[in-house]
């Protein structure tokens, strides 16, 4: 599937629907992973963007850490739970112990 342009991710929406439907429309936002441009009277007023969305506009991830996501991504520990990931921390921390 090629890669969405913006404005393919953009739904304009009237004020009154956004008022009248915020929750759906907040549910949309979140699920789709579209942003909401906010109409009143035909002109743009507001944006609606998902936290995931709004965060990387406002601290963009650095390269260091997208080159450390997909590598983590290649070997399949994104998918390692919090107790998984301390398991292997302190299984690191006693093969060290046991060197010294």
């Amino acid at each position: 599937m090629p890669p969405s342009s913006n404005a393919d991710r953009v739904l304009v929406v009237p004020a009154l629907r956004a008022r009248s439907s915020f929750g759906a429309l907040l549910n949309q936002v979140e699920n789709t992973n579209r942003s909401l441009v906010i109409e009143k009277r035909g002109t743009p007023r507001a944006v609606l963007l998902s936290l995931r969305d709004y965060v990387k506009l406002a601290a963009p991830e650095p390269e260091v850490l997208k080159i450390i996501g997909e590598e983590s991504r290649r070997k399949g520990t994104d998918l390692f739970t919090s107790r998984q990931i301390d398991s292997v921390i302190k299984a690191a921390r006693a093969r060290r112990k046991k060197g010294r």
